[in-house]
């Protein structure tokens, strides 16, 4: 089984830069995606074989998530139990023999404006998983808006106290995994440096390879066995964020 996960900002614009033949190459059982910026009646996209499924933001043209499945789930939810609902920022499929949790984690903003509903954010979602974990085992991707250590960016020095590198963000990932999980990609390549998902771009971030490892595949450690591979797909372009893979047995 294949899933892909990708922040598109903004999914009209991405289908303009190549998303269509992207999305058809990978074949992906799932493929889900983060800051769409549309709501469900403005995607023009609508691939054979695949149920599909929006949450969007009450707020037009802001975040929003959605997830393409080859198989229907048992239930789809959004939100956290019922919660943060009004940024369209998760979903939750149910599937026979696990939990699929596309997610896009609130930034905390510039000076960490946001980084109470952050912290509130995380807090609430742990506990979803691991309320999920006691039934299945859980798969949960995204934009996860951290780089859990200094390998996982180019510059730690210069961004500590950052968000997206501060360290009450770093810590809630540490819960995380701490609580039953494990970083699919971090577990399989624990030394691989300079492998990112984000780059700014500003001041040619991308060319330089001055990025940010903020996107993930974070699954139950019981599930672990059966993950083949992590994939980071760097060389696919159309956002500023890359595509990121799991594949399963």
């Amino acid at each position: 089984m294949k899933l892909i996960s990708w922040n598109v900002n903004g999914f009209r614009a991405c289908l303009k830069k190549g998303f269509g033949e992207f999305f058809a190459a990978a074949d992906a059982d799932i493929f889900c995606l983060q800051e769409t910026k549309m709501q469900p009646d403005q995607a023009d996209f609508e691939p054979e074989g695949y149920f599909r499924y929006f949450h969007s933001a009450e707020k037009k043209g802001y975040s929003g998530t959605a997830v393409f499945t080859k198989t229907e789930p048992v239930a789809v939810t959004y939100g956290i139990n019922g919660e943060h609902l009004d940024e369209g920022r998760v979903i939750t499929c149910e599937f026979p023999d696990f939990f699929f949790v596309c997610c896009y984690v609130p930034n905390a903003q510039e000076g960490l404006k946001r980084i109470d509903y952050r912290m509130q954010f995380e807090d609430d979602m742990r506990a979803y998983l691991c309320g999920l974990d006691k039934q299945k085992p859980v798969i949960y991707t995204g934009d996860l808006n951290v780089a859990h250590n200094e390998i996982d960016l180019k510059n730690p020095r210069a961004n500590e106290g950052n968000a997206g590198y501060s360290q009450q963000e770093r810590d809630k990932m540490t819960e995380l995994l701490a609580s039953g999980f494990s970083d699919s990609f971090r577990k399989l390549y624990p030394g691989l440096t300079g492998v990112y998902s984000w780059w700014s771009y500003r001041f040619n971030a991308r060319k330089n390879n001055a990025g940010w490892r903020i996107d993930y595949f974070i699954v139950s450690d019981r599930l672990m066995p059966r993950v083949k591979d992590s994939l980071i797909c760097t060389d696919i372009e159309g956002s500023d964020h890359c595509p990121v893979g799991l594949v399963i047995e």
